[in-house]
């Protein structure tokens, strides 16, 4: 079936939906490869291999001369937020179950329906920034402001990551929207990737050797800091698998964000909470506890509810286009 057989916002949920299983598989990795490895080098492994294959990918959208852009400073900030989003996140990833970390994430739908209104001149009305409200108190039930931190199994500001890395992705993404209209998907997979591989290199330069670690009893930093050691014959399978899924994730992503609206596609990215869930139950025995759980269903409620207005929405003014035969 050729790209002139669907619709625009119909290849769009298609990429996302492929993209958010290739980031649940990208997460369940990276987890796994925590405890031997630190992350920059995780991630300037999968970067090498991902920009390698990005490359392949502009070779058939049209050479070498997509990658030329009349908005470097744009790209720029598009990838400064990604590598700040993954950060975070991966981060948090390493101290908290896999289900928590990415239900505070999904608040990054919330942050796209609200943002797209300054940004991208996108109307929502009060019903949906009503939801997004509710989303909102979702992401405060999963922190869980009653206890004390020293009752939290998770700091309070290892859970803020993932609301950092939600903030920053919603920022990357409506400025795909914007770079889309004039940037093929590949060419913007490859300068995400690209900017992986310098902001890795320089930590380390500064973390490589493990000094900074020492004594750390917080694993998150530990994960950020640790020495880099060797890769191991099997794990070089682990790293290969990640460096394959980041670019299918920036290709599918970019693209999904390239031909749909943002209130259109976001909300299709809720299928990455049931598939965290699963891997953590199936991988680490994580059951959520009931705080994840109504956490999860407002943020997934929200956003969906935020899906279904804007879908009638645009129905609405469908019918008002239509010129009547009297």
């Amino acid at each position: 079936m050729t790209d002139h057989t669907l619709p625009p916002s119909t290849r769009g949920i298609a990429f996302i939906l492929v993209g958010m299983a290739a980031i649940s598989i990208n997460d369940l990795l990276i987890k796994q490869l925590s405890g031997g490895y630190p992350l920059h080098e995780i991630v300037l492994i999968r970067s090498v291999i991902g920009i390698c294959l990005s490359l392949v990918l502009v070779h058939f959208e049209g050479g070498l001369s997509i990658l030329k852009t009349n908005h470097p400073f744009m790209h720029l900030l598009r990838g400064l937020l990604v590598v700040v989003s993954n950060m975070a996140f991966f981060v948090a990833l390493a101290a908290a179950p896999l289900a928590d970390v990415t239900a505070l994430f999904f608040a990054a739908p919330l942050f796209i329906t609200l943002l797209s209104i300054p940004l991208l001149g996108e109307k929502v009305g009060m019903l949906r920034i009503g939801a997004v409200f509710a989303g909102f108190v979702g992401v405060l039930i999963m922190q869980r402001p009653w206890d004390s931190g020293e009752a939290l199994e998770t700091s309070r500001a290892v859970l803020l990551l993932p609301v950092l890395a939600a903030l920053a992705y919603a920022l990357m993404q409506l400025l795909t929207r914007k770079l889309g209209a004039t940037t093929k998907a590949s060419a913007l997979a490859v300068y995400i990737q690209a900017m992986f591989i310098p902001v890795s290199l320089g930590f380390y330069l500064v973390a490589g050797d493990g000094a900074m670690a020492e004594n750390l009893d917080s694993p998150a930093l530990f994960f950020l800091l640790r020495a880099w050691s060797m890769p191991s014959a099997y794990d070089w399978l682990f790293l290969f698998g990640l460096g394959v899924n980041t670019t299918v994730i920036g290709y599918c992503l970019s693209q999904a964000y390239r031909l749909s609206s943002a209130a259109t596609v976001a909300p299709f990215e809720y299928i990455g909470l049931p598939l965290a869930v699963f891997w953590g139950w199936l991988l680490w025995s994580d059951i959520p506890d009931w705080e994840v759980w109504v956490g999860m269903a407002l943020i997934m409620g929200s956003g969906l509810f935020v899906y279904f207005r804007e879908k009638q929405k645009q129905r609405q003014i469908a019918r008002t286009r239509v010129k009547l035969p009297y």
